[in-house]
């Protein structure tokens, strides 16, 4: 016997037994069978995943074509609907959306239309919608027409959700609307790649003093998700917002525009970074962006339809006004961008909050669009 050598185990066999030595195919569905008895939620409370889907899953998993190769496996905090959970497995087109317009956005019910709206504009356009969202502790990915309804009358009794508050109210079992950062958070649990809002937050007006940089920016740098929108929101200091998101090494995307967008106006002074003219170019950047492990989000800046632009001098006025009353009524922190919008709403008479709607509901039909192309391009590389 050699010191250190590793004994090797034996086994008694009859004579004549074979061996018989999984194959590759074997091991591999063992172990999509027991990914999905681990990790598929159980849960039969409203939007969850139930028993007979799970049933139906594995059926569907050992008698079907191969799991896509990209697929991730959803966290096990993570409640999807039931739609949203099949679209993931079969690699269709899931476009992940914001819930803190709906609470804190606008008034009920006319939150819980728009949100229906855009809802339907992703199943229009070929995609499954899967809005984010805590309800009683639950973090869900999709909501039921019940669920959408119950966070539009809590309105702003909702707590607003960026990354650092999701664990506190997870364990509070308390209600949470999320932002942009913890819808990007939540969608890479889930494995959604495509999330679609209306503009991003960013560096404030008077940075320099008050170092007030919004959470999306350092979520976007380090999550991989790319965020269709708007552009930034014409209340923040865009050069400075772009010179940090330059910094930390976040693609900014012009869709099919050389100027950055500025929310409710197409221009804001400031070159986009980058320009892709396509969603089918969009799609192949995000796939190259997957292959190469690239760690980070991205931003793809779509501006509003020149005939539904909102009126950029009258919007400027307003901003300019909103502002100067935040400094006066000493308004901070994460109640700045929620009175800023109301206070731009009613100076314009409600010709801003029309032209917000608007670009979120063309945001949708551009990230859909992007979604499925990717959906594409993953089942080629199969």
């Amino acid at each position: 016997k050699v010191p250190g050598a590793r004994e090797k185990a034996t086994r008694t066999m009859e004579p004549g037994a074979r061996v018989t030595q999984p194959t590759p195919s074997s091991r591999r569905l063992a172990r999509i069978l027991g990914h999905f008895e681990a990790r598929v939620p159980r849960s039969s409370s409203e939007g969850g995943v139930d028993s007979k889907a799970n049933a139906r899953l594995l059926s569907d998993v050992s008698t079907s074509a191969p799991l896509p190769s990209l697929f991730r496996r959803p966290h096990p905090m993570v409640s999807l609907t039931n739609e949203v959970a099949t679209a993931l497995r079969r690699n269709e087109p899931v476009v992940a959306l914001e819930s803190t317009i709906i609470s804190h956005g606008m008034p009920y019910p006319q939150n819980v239309e728009t949100a229906r709206r855009v809802e339907e504009t992703v199943r229009k356009h070929g995609g499954v919608p899967a809005t984010v969202a805590i309800l009683e502790g639950k973090i869900h990915v999709g909501l039921t027409t019940e669920q959408l309804e119950k966070l539009g009358k809590l309105g702003t009794k909702c707590h607003k959700c960026s990354r650092r508050d999701l664990a506190l109210i997870v364990a509070q079992k308390g209600n949470g609307a999320t932002t942009v950062a913890a819808t990007m958070y939540i969608a890479s649990l889930a494995g959604i790649r495509v999330f679609v809002t209306g503009g991003i937050g960013g560096a404030h007006r008077g940075v320099e003093k008050t170092l007030d940089i919004s959470a999306d920016l350092t979520e976007l740098a380090r999550t991989n998700v790319a965020v269709v929108c708007a552009g930034a929101k014409s209340i923040l200091d865009i050069p400075k917002t772009l010179e940090v998101l330059e910094t930390a090494g976040v693609p900014v995307i012009g869709f099919g525009v050389s100027e950055f967008p500025a929310f409710f106006s197409r221009n804001s002074g400031s070159q986009a970074p980058l320009q892709i003219n396509s969603e089918r170019e969009v799609a192949s950047f995000l796939h190259a962006s997957d292959k190469l492990s690239i760690q980070g989000g991205a931003v793809i800046a779509v501006p509003i339809p020149m005939d539904q632009a909102g009126n950029a001098s009258r919007i400027g006025e307003a901003t300019k006004k909103a502002l100067a009353e935040t400094i006066e009524k000493k308004i901070e922190g994460r109640n700045i961008t929620p009175y800023l919008l109301e206070r731009i709403n009613q100076l314009t008479e409600g010709h801003s909050l029309s032209a917000n709607i608007n670009l979120v509901l063309n945001n949708a039909k551009v990230g859909t669009r992007i979604a499925v192309e990717l959906s594409k391009l993953r089942r080629q590389a199969q």
